[in-house]
Order: structure tokens, then sequence, then C-alpha cells
């Protein structure tokens, strides 16, 4: 039995591996994602299982402590924590998982010091990449949770030379690394070290803005991935090592898809300080900004528009997440169909502060996935669209991004709502979007402005199109 449970173990970590990979893939669809989720955690309950059979394992009591307590905290906060609030929960365990890899290589560290043998090189390297990445991501993922909770300015945080400050942080690190390479025992430098790489965290996700997010977390998440790898690497655990890859490497992949929805490469979004500029527009109502003219209607006749039409299209954005406004926009959607009028949802790869933030709020509000429709699949059926029902998306829908070679959103894709019939948009104000610019589409022929917050207006719709 004792000669069995090593293999037990691996073969164990195998078939864990295996259900990682299968849960990754159903997770490629909103219609599979949850079976993906529950294969994913099924594989991840097998290797913490399989790694508690190991024999170098001591302190079962500390272990179950821990466990207990992340139970409690996990259950409470999936009860308690609002589908609208998911970027920033997702930004927040990201740290986490940055924050405990970087305990292990510190621990390791500090247990191979107290062993008296010396620190050999393999694991000083694997260490310091622990420390590193482990660190970014616990004080970037934080940056980015007070970002999205509204603790911290969405805007991009800027100072002279900011850029400069965090090469010679980055360099700092890296002589800091060399020196511990050379003398392993110096637990001054290591501390150090520590110290660098959080701040690291925080000034490389100050400057970016909170349209970015997106991004961001896809990156961090990558980050965190990559730091349970390197921890992996430290503690000499095979699962650990290739669970922290997949993760990496799948946030990765997703970050790459984020930057060519938004046309602009990881650098530009990492750091331009995209959507620092002034923001342009007025707080309005009707009437018009300089020479172009805004159309405004009220919630009686936007029910008529939306009800005497054939087929709807509704674009979710920020501003129905702000709103939590889903539920509602799921009642007139149900009223709309009652009518006969053919209800879609048009998704665009980046709205909202998350991956999916849309599909993610559109769930909670039991909205059928067969009803949401990528950007590539919805944009050719535009053209035969009776009315485009925008509620809070501003950039993804900016014409300018097609026309205006100097605006900086040119050549993002985006979600053709000004080929439709007619078009009506839910905003609060004129107030331009993260990138700062004015949106073109708000000043159309076809294009009705209905002000107000999306919860509040979307109800009005709802009571409007039952007087139909």
């Amino acid at each position: 039995m004792t000669d069995f449970l090593p293999t037990g173990i691996e073969l164990t970590y195998l078939v864990a591996t295996g259900l990682f990979i299968f849960g990754l893939k159903k997770l490629g669809s909103p219609a599979t994602a949850r079976q993906g989720n529950v294969w994913a955690s099924v594989g991840m309950l097998l290797a913490v299982v399989a790694t508690l059979l190991n024999q170098q394992v001591l302190n079962y009591q500390m272990i179950l402590v821990g466990i207990a307590i992340g139970a409690v905290i996990g259950v409470t906060a999936a009860y308690k924590v609002a589908m609208t609030a998911m970027p920033q929960m997702v930004g927040l365990l990201n740290g986490l998982g940055g924050a405990a890899s970087a305990l292990v290589a510190i621990g390791e560290f500090w247990r191979l010091l107290n062993a008296g043998q010396g620190v050999p090189l393999g694991s000083t390297i694997t260490v310091i990449l622990g420390v590193l990445i482990g660190g970014v991501t616990l004080t970037g993922s934080f940056v980015a949770f007070g970002k999205l909770q509204g603790l911290i300015t969405g805007k991009p945080v800027k100072f002279p030379l900011q850029q400069v400050f965090n090469a010679l942080l980055l360099i700092s690190f890296l002589v800091c690394s060399g020196y511990l390479l050379v003398t392993p025992d110096n637990t001054t430098i290591f501390l150090a070290m520590v110290g660098i790489s959080s701040v690291l965290g925080i000034f490389f996700v100050l400057p970016i803005g909170g349209g970015d997010m997106p991004v961001v977390i896809s990156l961090l998440n990558s980050f965190s991935g990559l730091a349970a790898s390197a921890a992996g690497f430290v503690v000499m655990n095979d699962m650990l090592i290739v669970a922290g890859a997949l993760v990496g490497a799948s946030g990765l992949i997703l970050t790459n898809i984020m930057c060519k929805a938004m046309n602009r490469s990881l650098p530009n979004v990492l750091f331009s300080a995209f959507g620092s500029g002034e923001v342009k527009g007025g707080a309005g109502d009707a009437g018009g900004v300089g020479d172009k003219v805004v159309h405004s209607i009220d919630a009686e006749e936007g029910a008529m528009m939306l009800g005497y039409a054939r087929s709807v299209v509704v674009v979710p954005g920020y501003g129905m997440a702000v709103a939590q406004a889903q539920h509602t926009v799921r009642e007139l959607a149900d009223q709309l169909e009652k009518l006969g009028v053919e209800v879609k949802y048009a998704i665009h790869p980046v709205a909202g502060r998350m991956p999916g933030h849309m599909n993610v709020l559109l769930a909670e509000a039991n909205v059928s996935y067969d009803y949401l429709y990528d950007m590539d699949d919805i944009n050719p059926q535009f053209d035969n669209t009776d009315v485009a029902l925008v509620i809070g998306a501003n950039d993804v829908v900016n014409p300018a991004a097609r026309s205006n070679s100097s605006s900086p959103i040119y050549g993002m894709p985006i979600l053709d709502v000004d080929k439709a019939k007619h078009a009506i948009v839910i905003k609060r104000s004129m107030n331009a979007g993260f990138a700062g610019i004015e949106n073109e589409l708000f000043y159309g022929d076809k294009t009705m402005m209905l002000f107000g917050s999306a919860k509040d207006v979307v109800a009005q719709l709802v009571a409007e199109v039952k007087q139909l």
C-alpha cells in the first residue's frame, strides 16, 4: 500500500489534469460554462485529496482549519456578492491567488534557511519568480478591485516619469535577485524584493483606466496562474505546476482576444493611460450640441417603437451593470415577445468590466443563451432589425471606429447599431464613454435618446408596453 501511494497520487493528478482541460473547453461557450466549472471543480477536489494523502503533509489539523475557514468565507461570498460585483470578486480572487503563491515562496525560502544547509540555486530562482509574480498579482489585483469597487478613481492615475519609476522598480528587483543568487542567505535583500514586487504591482495597475479592466483582470488572472506554477516548482508539486500553467496560458489567450476586440496592443492598454482625456459632451436632455441635433423621446414613444417592431436587438453595456437593470431588461423582452416581437441580445467582447460581464448578468436574469449573439453573428442582422435598444453601451457602438481615422478607437470592431432602421439609446446624459470622445451614433437621424437611469427607464418602458 505504501509503495502504491505515490503512483496513485500521480495517477489522480493525471485524471485531475484531464478534467481541468475538459472543463476549460466547456468554459469556451456560455451554454456549457456551468458544466465546465463543475468538471474543473471535481478535478480540483481530486487534486486536493491526492495531495492530502502525500506523506510529506504532516499537520492535518491546520489544513482542516484552513479548509473550514476558507469554505465559510467562500460560501458566504457566493451568497452575498451580487452578480454585478463579479468583476471586483474576480479581481480579489486573483489577488488572493497571487498572495498564496508568494507566501509559499517566502515560506520555502525561510524553511531552507532554517534547515542550515543553504538555499540551492534552483530553489532560489523559483522563489524569486514566485515572489515577483505573486507580489505583483496580489497588489495589482487589489488596485483593480479598488477601481471597480469605486474605492479608487476609475480614471488612470498618472504622475511625471511614472513609467521610468516603474522601470527603476523592476531593475531594482532584478539587481536584488542577482545579489540573492550570489548570497542566498541574505534575508534583508529578500525582504526588500518582497516589498519591491508589492509596490510594483500597485504602480503597474494605477495608470490603467477602468474601461480597460477586462484586459487587466484577464492578464492578472494569467499572472495568478503563473504564480501558482512557480509555487509548484518551489514545493515540487507536479499538479500545481500543470494547473498554474493551464490558468496562465488560458489567461494570456483571453487577454489577446480582449485586445483584438479593442484593436489595441497589450502595451497600449498597459502604458497609454487610455481614457484619461477630458470627457466631451454635456449632461443633456434633448436639443443640440454645436451643430449636432439630438433627438429625444419619452418612455411612451419608446414603448410604441418597440411594441410595434418586428425585431428588436438589445445591446447591453456597463450602464446596465451599474444600474443593475438586467432583470428589468428581461421583463421588457418578455413583454415584447408577448406582442410577437423577436428579441435578441448583441454581446460585445469587451462590454462591461470583465470578460463575459454581460453574459454573466443576463444569465443571472435567466435570459436563455439562445438569445445571446456574439458580435460577428449579430452584425449582419442589424440591416434587417427594426429597433436596436442600446442600454448603457457607448464606445462599443460608436460608428467613429469605422469612419473617423483620427479617432482613438478607429479600427476597433463595434456593434453595427447605426445600420438598424431605428435605434433607442438609454443613457443618463450625453457624456462621452471611456475613450473620452463623442459618440456619433447619438446624433444620427435614426437615433432616439431616452435619458435616465437604465433600470428606471426600462421599468417605464415595461409599464408602457403593457398598455399596448
